[in-house]
């Protein structure tokens, strides 16, 4: 995989890695600044070479001395300046640590200038230079209008200059990238290090095959670790591949890690199958979805945005159009619904996307307009898992403000909450959060001992919803008895599902209510403590009449309607007595009118395996014969023995197991 991006080789331990993107108006010398740091010209299509301007994403990669002697591996990313390719800008910069904002010195700020440090802002990037290009072209006092031009334009930001580093230099002549270099290597050691250890994220900026070695694809590491023979998935495809190979900044390594160029050589897939904007991740992490709960800032210069207002999304490298639904302000104070988001305002909305999206909460993402397409503002993932629509807005609007506000515990109990008594299984738990499981036990474990959620087999289930659980069931059981008099409870099965609750999470809830002597447990049915069947006299004499019936009847039972019809209890209760004898197994129905005693057929078992000494087959008359039952009698026990696997039939006999 050599050669698509240079690097020298270096132990990976060593290093600390840093991405740089370039940002600022077309012509005003990004690329030539690169190529004078690094020695690497990042135009590497024939058309960029041909026109004299960058069209797409450029790579480079140099290392410098940190101030405490650390050595630092910088990753460039040049990106072009022209208004037409902002779109391929926006595909470079998500994943940068710092930017290079350049400004000519003999044009100072610009149209693009003024974009590309928007999108800077809007993502939220922290660390940057100012770097006055093409000094040379002016003359002393003129240099000295356009730094204090270039101050007051961005005071107050970031890259304010009263605390930002600002350096004018001359590419041509190679004049002050001493001082750039140190400023670099400075602000260098200020970023916050990427997670190595978190989910490994890498968004594809680049696909190409190369002989020899295949399918190839290059991105930024914004998190996690990556080596050879690993398993990685293929998002919003939702496919798994393999890693073959890896490149670090060009060069081939056993890994690679947040905050570095790397190239996968990916086993198993073809170039057209792969395109910029999808994802690498750790299998299972991320479930792509179309819609987005977002906070999303419009910036000062915008128009107003209206309510289902179409724009275009740029997330990483990907790019989609979305439809914006506003949700509410922001701001606590302002509560009335949103017919349109004001300029220089923060919203909640809901972008539902044109295509799936495999997104993180977290995630920075830019907004433009849908035409002319302009940036107009940008913001951050709170959610992607959006509740439904019918959810009260307060409701939505009170869980956006914790997962964007609150710590990663109460992000968390946020998230289990919402889900009431049906909890959050630990899969979806990753899915909705971005992070690993391994990362989700500390704050489980936390929330745990606060008592604030419970873990019922692999499900959360927040502390006041298991007490709804609890009442839930409770009531449910009350009233079954209430309708049910002569039953000896409810089905397991049937109650689970009328609470709508999840297997893990029933158990876990049943598990506790008899524990506190709240609910009994008979087998598959459920009773409320003290509320077994309790009979009228006329019903208990009834049950036993009916028991007595088929107990004497033996085989030769008689039709079930013949032994209700001389009871002195009405119909309804007789039924109800039969359901109760049959739930107790103490009768077994094997028709709908041939109902038998359960020691009958008992003995019908003993009496067949002892058939087994004289002959291992036997028939319908054999059957007849040893029984002294007919034909009517005859063949629904013959099916009974083969379902209760006593007997096999195999053609007109039946074996004897």
């Amino acid at each position: 995989m050599h050669g698509r991006e240079q690097c020298a080789t270096s132990k990976l331990s060593a290093m600390r890695y840093v991405i740089v993107g370039t940002a600022g108006h077309i012509d005003h010398g990004k690329t030539a600044l690169v190529r004078a740091l690094t020695g690497i010209d990042t135009d590497r299509l024939e058309e960029e070479k041909r026109r004299g301007i960058t069209i797409d994403l450029g790579f480079a990669h140099m290392e410098e001395a940190a101030p405490t002697g650390d050595k630092i591996r910088f990753g460039f990313i040049d990106v072009p300046g022209h208004e037409k390719f902002v779109r391929n800008m926006l595909a470079g910069v998500g994943g940068i640590d710092m930017v290079l904002l350049i400004i000519a010195a003999d044009e100072g700020v610009k149209p693009q200038t003024r974009e590309h440090f928007d999108i800077c802002r809007m993502l939220n990037i922290r660390h940057g230079i100012t770097v006055v290009t093409k000094a040379d072209l002016v003359d002393a006092d003129t240099l000295e209008v356009v730094k204090l031009e270039i101050a007051d334009f961005l005071k107050g930001s970031f890259l304010d200059t009263a605390t930002a580093p600002l350096v004018a230099v001359s590419s041509l002549r190679k004049e002050g990238f001493d001082e750039l270099r140190k400023q670099l290597a400075r602000v260098a050691m200020e970023t916050a290090a990427r997670s190595t250890t978190s989910a490994m994220r890498l968004p594809i900026d680049r696909v190409f095959t190369m002989k020899g070695f295949g399918t190839v694809i290059t991105g930024t590491m914004i998190s996690g670790t990556v080596k050879k023979e690993d398993e990685v998935e293929l998002l919003p495809a939702a496919r798994a591949l393999r890693v073959r190979g890896v490149e670090v900044h060009g060069s081939s390594s056993e890994k690679a890690q947040a905050g570095q160029r790397t190239a996968l050589n990916l086993a198993g897939v073809a170039q057209e199958e792969l395109a910029r904007g999808m994802t690498l991740t750790s299998v299972g992490l991320l479930r792509p979805t179309r819609r987005l709960d977002v906070s999303l800032t419009l910036l000062a210069t915008a128009k107003a945005l209206k309510d289902r207002a179409r724009v275009h999304l740029h997330v990483f490298s990907s790019e989609t159009v979305a439809e914006v639904v506003l949700i509410g302000s922001a701001d606590p104070a302002l509560t009335t619904p949103l017919k349109d988001a004001k300029a220089g305002s923060t919203v909640y909305a809901q972008l539902r996307t044109a295509v799936p999206m495999a997104l993180a909460p977290g995630d920075r993402f830019i907004v433009r307009q849908f035409s002319p397409m302009i940036t107009i503002g940008g913001g951050v993932v709170l959610d992607v898992n959006p509740v439904a629509k019918k959810t009260m807005v307060e409701t939505r609007m009170k869980f956006l403000r914790v997962v964007e506000n609150g710590s990663a515990e109460e992000a968390l109990l946020a998230r289990v909450a919402r889900r009431g008594t049906r909890g959050l299984p630990l899969n979806d738990a990753v899915a909705e959060s971005g992070r690993l499981r391994r990362e989700l036990y500390p704050l489980v474990e936390e929330l745990k001992k606060r008592g604030e959620i419970v873990l019922f087999g692999d499900t959360l289930v927040a502390r006041s919803a298991v007490g709804d659980a609890e009442k839930e069931l409770q009531a449910r059981l009350s009233a079954f008895h209430d309708a049910n008099r002569l039953r000896q409870g409810a089905s397991k099965e049937e109650l689970r599902e009328q609470a709508h609750l999840e297997p893990e999470v029933f158990a876990g809830v049943l598990e506790a209510l008899v524990r506190d002597k709240k609910i009994e447990v008979a087998g598959e049915l459920l009773r409320a403590a003290g509320r077994g069947v309790a009979m009228k006299s006329a019903e208990s004499d009834a049950k036993q009449q009916i028991e007595e019936a088929f107990a004497r009847a033996g085989l030769k039972v008689p039709a079930l309607k013949e032994v209700l019809a001389s009871l002195k209890v009405d119909r309804a209760r007789a039924q109800q007595i039969v359901t109760l004898l049959l739930r107790e197994r103490t009768l077994v129905k094997l028709s709908e009118d041939l109902v038998f005693h359960k020691d009958a057929l008992d003995a019908l078992r003993v009496q067949v395996a002892a058939l087994k000494k004289i002959s291992p087959k036997i028939d319908v008359a054999r059957f007849k014969n040893a029984t002294g039952v007919s034909r009517k009698y005859a063949i629904p026990l013959l099916e009974w023995l083969d379902r209760e696997h006593v007997t096999r039939r195999v053609g007109d006999e039946r074996i004897i197991l």
